[in-house]
């Protein structure tokens, strides 16, 4: 499926930013036009069933294959957060990006965890005023970044919870890491606890913690989260 793409710059360097459950290009209001100062042409798609994309059927392996079938080039640079971290790694052998980052990547749960959070998704849907997204989110979220995510979730297909939670556990990590490879933690991280990090770091990837930060890290701190990507791209992209 060929996904709506928002794009920011026109650099010759690509960075592909691939968001989350529930959240659209939107997500990137500042990590886009940032990554455009610095030379990228950014692509951010928007995940089957999410913002302006199609809708159709939902599962890892479908928002997975839908970025090979969008994204034409080589990235420099990719980045997935969360259930956008999954896809990403899903085939990021096959789109080759030079480096990956990856925001609390949803690559492993149990079966009692996928049951657990598919419910709490769900949940969500019977809100009826941006307080209670709010009131769950924290203060950390800055304003604009609580209203593009409530605005997100209702532009969002119902049906992507059960493609995510279908009430089964699953891992879905990367085997190895065929290019340098970041992943950014929650502190702490529901997805990526420490036995995981540790067999993620066995396989290649580098797993770093960012304290003091929950799963949308780049929105709740996004200085801090900028400075260690930037220092990052320096390095490997």
């Amino acid at each position: 499926m060929r996904l709506h793409v928002a794009e920011w710059g026109d650099g010759d360097r690509y960075a592909l930013l691939v968001h989350g459950l529930f959240s659209d290009a939107n997500s990137w209001h500042r990590l886009g036009p940032a990554l455009a100062e610095r030379g990228y042409h950014v692509l951010a798609p928007e995940l089957r069933g999410h913002g302006r994309s199609p809708r159709g059927r939902y599962s890892p392996h479908d928002w997975a294959m839908d970025l090979i079938d969008t994204v034409r080039i080589r990235p420099h640079v990719a980045i997935g957060h969360s259930l956008g971290g999954l896809a990403l790694g899903m085939v990021a052998e096959v789109l080759e990006p030079a480096t990956a980052v990856y925001l609390d990547p949803a690559w492993r749960m149990s079966a009692d965890q996928n049951r657990s959070l598919g419910a709490v998704w769900s949940s969500w849907l019977a809100w009826t005023d941006v307080q209670q997204l709010r009131d769950h989110l924290g203060a950390r979220w800055p304003e604009i970044d609580v209203r593009l995510r409530w605005a997100s979730m209702w532009r969002a297909d119902p049906a992507v919870v059960p493609g995510l939670a279908a009430g089964c556990g699953y891992d879905l990590s990367p085997e190895r890491a065929s290019m340098p490879s970041l992943v950014l933690a929650a502190d702490p991280s529901g997805f990526i606890p420490p036995d995981h990090a540790a067999d993620l770091r066995r396989r290649g990837l580098q797993v770093e913690t960012v304290t003091g930060t929950g799963h949308s890290l780049f929105r709740e701190d996004f200085p801090r989260f900028f400075g260690r990507l930037d220092t990052w791209l320096r390095e490997h992209a």
